[in-house]
């Protein structure tokens, strides 16, 4: 069994081709069927369809009000969600900059049910088209990569909650698609991703490190140009509300009122183990300190630009206490990146179970950590890191061995074969 981990032969041609499919299938009738119950636009469990979209949605038509600073009291936050969805339902914290306020506006401007699959299927297909930009060359048949892509759990997760995975995951891999050719674009996007400043550390040092000096120009300007936007139409006092919310996002992470269950950092994987929260923010800070000097060690190396962009998504994940596992969806375009470059070059050993592990990771994270208490979400976060930044590692000792064997590297896939015509050797 370890050597079949080891090589990643579990994972046949036809598996790749049939499972995806059967996940697919699977998560299109949960949607149907979601859809099919509900009732004046509620879900299950008294939510609405969406749930978290909810709330972004009436944020929108606080803001249309002429209140952008309500969404950051929560009291008048959660009146403002009963009074649009019922007294009994759930209601849910706004943690995002002011940023954020300004799509929430646009859509709120629909009816709630056209703005959530708007929302939902526009950033999807940006997530989509990410995707299949990155494997464009990798030999892979568009087919296949547009149902492996619709059939990773991270979708059908962030489609539950209607959130913006998508748009992270597109962000992400556009912005790194583009960084050599386009970087200030590339910047622009990676700005972009303010929205969620708890992915703020480790992007800036990427780019610092790797001296991509016209993105960092391209991101600070859109910065800038989002930040004076932002106080020009929702005012300082939306800033103000929002710096004076973070002690209450805070109390929400330490005390697990999201559910630990649902977040993937090692700081709910402490609590989650039954640490205490000094014990998960030490555990938290020197795996982000681990993750961040593995990372500048990889970005100094002679990797290759995709393996070096697939582990500074992978140390985003890592560096934050607060990600849950519809953020996930960032895994996307950091396998897409992995596997292109390992079609192209050779797999080390134990990678392809890495991606493996990695992909199914949002299906079974949840259910397992409620079940038994184990935090399988930030293990495979951990495995796919690791499995990325120790390329430079693999590939020196696979030169030595290939010039004391005489071997000769694998030939390149044909142009576009379908996955059972893929030859996935081991490096």
């Amino acid at each position: 069994m370890l050597a079949r981990i080891r090589s990643g032969d579990w994972m046949t041609p036809e598996r790749l081709r049939v499972y995806p499919l059967i996940l697919l299938a699977f998560f299109s009738l949960a949607v149907l069927g979601a859809v099919a119950t509900s009732q004046n636009r509620m879900g299950p469990n008294n939510l609405p369809l969406g749930s978290d979209f909810s709330q972004v949605w009436v944020a929108g038509k606080e803001v249309l009000a002429g209140h952008p600073e309500a969404p950051f009291d929560i009291v008048r936050h959660a009146e403002a969600q009963r009074a649009e969805f019922g007294p009994r339902t759930g209601v849910f914290g706004w943690h995002y900059p002011p940023y954020f306020l300004a799509p929430a506006a646009l859509l709120a401007r629909l009816p709630y049910l056209p703005a959530l699959a708007l929302w939902q299927f526009g950033t999807l297909a940006l997530y989509v088209l990410s995707i299949l930009a990155i494997l464009r060359r990798s030999g892979l048949g568009r087919r296949d990569i547009l149902v492996a892509a619709l059939a990773f759990p991270a979708v059908i997760v962030n489609l539950g909650h209607g959130q913006n995975g998508f748009l992270t995951a597109a962000l992400l891999g556009g912005g790194f698609i583009l960084l050599d050719r386009r970087p200030l674009i590339a910047g622009a996007f990676f700005a972009l991703l303010a929205y969620k400043p708890q992915f703020a550390l480790t992007l800036p040092l990427a780019l610092l490190i790797g001296r991509h000096w016209r993105a960092l120009a391209g991101a600070a300007a859109t910065f800038l140009i989002m930040t004076a936007a932002s106080v020009m139409t929702f005012g300082v006092e939306s800033w103000r509300a929002f710096f004076q919310n973070l002690g209450f996002t805070r109390r929400i992470l330490e005390e697990g009122a999201t559910g630990f269950e649902k977040i993937q950092s090692v700081f709910a994987a402490v609590r989650l183990l039954g640490g205490d929260a000094s014990a998960a923010w030490f555990c938290q800070g020197l795996s982000t300190v681990i993750a961040l000097a593995a990372l500048v060690w990889l970005l100094r190396s002679a990797a290759d630009a995709r393996v070096k962009a697939a582990a500074t998504i992978g140390a985003m994940l890592l560096s934050t206490p607060y990600s849950l596992d519809y953020d996930m969806m960032a895994l996307a375009p950091a396998m897409a990146l992995l596997l292109s470059h390992g079609l192209e070059k050779g797999f080390l050993p134990y990678e392809k179970s890495a991606l493996g592990f990695a992909y199914v990771a949002p299906l079974i994270a949840r259910p397992v950590a409620m079940a038994f208490h184990l935090p399988i979400g930030i293990l495979a976060l951990a495995l796919f890191y690791a499995a990325t930044v120790r390329h430079p590692l693999g590939e020196q000792k696979n030169k030595r061995s290939s010039k004391l064997d005489g071997d000769l590297p694998a030939a390149a896939p044909s142009r576009n074969p379908g996955v059972s015509d893929i030859r996935f050797a081991d490096r």
